[in-house]
């Protein structure tokens, strides 16, 4: 955290400059065609741009008016075997500066500001997500002094009629202090309004909005054996709530030889961060592990030892509804390679029906549970080596059937002119009937080159089978003058088995910045 970072001495004073103002103006222009609706879009022109405002040493103002992300690279795909909503992480340029002021509340199963909920919508026609527009933002971020950092945020979305979407008003306040050697304090407070959706698009509406509250402590002792975190979130709706509440308990102890860690987590039935991502609620999670290194005197292994993890969750209603028993055992190697073996014992419950797949077959019922047992082999190479590789595989009981499935990643550096990098996930499903096997593949190939130091191209290609898509991402990037940039953005859909196109767009775009 740069709340931690020491102050900076220079030998000489530094000069003085002009203001610190900074604008960035763009113009875009985009053109796509939707095969699967018959429907195309000629090409639209966008004009929009962003703003920085240096307010003394340690305080940024980031105005924005009409954002364009067109040149932000699409998401990794994955195999969804989850019964979850997956965590797909932060693209925009706009969000990710100064991001820990806002993301780092909560935890993965409960984050009260996620900011990929500004801008998405759902169709009130279809229940989709589709993009709903950004028509300006603001954020100022930074140290207030030595102790103190805020962060405050406003986001402005437009109404879509056609889609019945009203604009949403985003508000987030984000506050951390400093205490004791190197811990940290932090309040946040989120909310969520709507406008009418009439004529009066300036008002809003009074019994549409979703706020939050929450307060998180985060240990870090001096000695850095001891870190851990609590903290208490609270929505607020309208409507009549029922535990509308997120907490959690997290602490890790670790030395040379020993680590162990706890946590305890609470969320109640109605707590509903709009703007945030939670995957589940109603439920109480108890997660303990605890593990052991040896350091032999080997010229091949570096460290290895045991470790034992706990899983459990249940609620009031229904009793255990999930539980991990995990065993396992690493092996870090003298080369930086490490290598893992795991035997996992799962317990799940089934809140509504499921299909396994996620290929539209037939669905596991709702109030059934199933106990099963897999072993997974995880392997990371060198990754100081020109070429590495990660790899993941389990196999076992999969529901009521079995799964055997592979994960790897393999990547050649070449120099600072290539990255190149596959991605390759197969899962084999077989299960009894009435469910349907299933031979899950999914492909991505990704190609970085640097041209020059001023010229760059990115292609990105992902195969699907589970959501039946091909998707083929390139974009060329040519830095014309410090910090500023032409995009060409050209993005493809097809049926994979057929080649028939699905979606097809291109798009340009040209920012510049501008000193005051």
């Amino acid at each position: 955290s740069t709340a931690f970072n020491r102050k900076l001495i220079f030998e000489e004073p530094l000069k003085k400059t002009s203001a610190n103002i900074s604008l960035i103006p763009y113009i875009a222009g985009r053109t796509s065609t939707n095969y699967l609706e018959n429907s195309s879009e000629k090409l639209t022109p966008a004009v929009g741009g962003d703003a920085k405002i240096g307010i003394g040493p340690a305080l940024n103002l980031d105005l924005t008016f009409n954002p364009d992300f067109s040149q932000v690279e699409v998401d990794q795909q994955v195999t969804n075997l989850d019964r979850f909503e997956i965590f797909f992480p932060e693209r925009r340029q706009f969000f990710l500066e100064n991001a820990d002021l806002f993301d780092s509340f909560g935890q993965m199963r409960s984050r009260p500001f996620f900011s990929r909920r500004i801008g998405v919508d759902i169709d009130s026609a279809t229940g989709q997500n589709i993009q709903s527009k950004i028509i300006y933002g603001a954020r100022l971020s930074g140290k207030l002094n030595e102790n103190w950092r805020i962060g405050v945020m406003n986001m402005q979305t437009a109404t879509d009629e056609e889609a019945g979407i009203a604009g949403k008003n985003f508000s987030v306040l984000a506050i951390q202090k400093k205490v004791f050697a190197r811990s940290t304090i932090r309040l946040i407070y989120v909310d969520k309004e709507s406008l009418a959706l009439d004529e009066y698009q300036s008002l809003f509406n009074p019994e549409d909005y979703n706020r939050l509250v929450g307060l998180d402590y985060n240990l870090n002792s001096a000695n850095g054996k001891w870190t851990g975190k609590a903290f208490y979130h609270r929505t607020f709706e309208s409507r009549e709530t029922v535990k509308p509440y997120s907490a959690n308990v997290y602490m890790l102890f670790s030395d040379i030889h020993w680590s162990w860690s706890a946590s305890y987590q609470d969320i109640g039935k109605d707590f509903n961060p709009e703007v945030g991502f939670l995957p589940r609620s109603d439920f109480k999670r108890f997660n303990p592990d605890v593990s052991y290194l040896f350091y032999p005197r080997s010229s091949l292994i570096n460290r290895h030892g045991p470790k034992v993890e706990f899983e459990g969750y249940w609620n009031e209603a229904i009793g255990t509804t999930d539980r991990d028993i995990n065993l396992s055992y690493t092996a870090q190697f003298n080369s930086f390679s490490e290598i893992t073996l795991t035997q996992r014992n799962r317990y799940v419950y089934l809140f509504k029906d499921f299909d396994p797949t996620r290929t539209g077959g037939d669905k596991l019922p709702a109030g059934s549970d199933y106990s099963t047992k897999t072993v997974q082999l995880e392997y990371q190479s060198n990754p100081r080596n020109v070429f590495n590789v990660t790899l993941l595989s389990e196999v076992g009981q999969y529901y009521t059937g079995n799964i055997q499935r592979l994960e790897t990643v393999t990547a050649v550096r070449i120099g600072y002119k290539a990255n190149i990098s596959m991605n390759f996930n197969y899962a084999r499903i077989r299960l009894p009937a009435p469910q349907k096997d299933a031979d899950l593949i999914l492909v991505g190939p990704r190609i970085d080159l640097t041209f020059t130091k001023s010229l760059f191209w990115t292609t990105f290609v992902q195969y699907n089978n589970q959501i039946d898509n091909l998707n083929i991402n390139t974009r060329l990037q040519w830095r014309f003058a410090p910090v500023s940039d032409f995009f060409l953005v050209y993005t493809d859909n097809y049926f994979p088995e057929s080649f028939q196109p699905k979606q097809r767009s291109l798009v340009f775009k040209v920012n510049y910045w501008l000193n005051l």
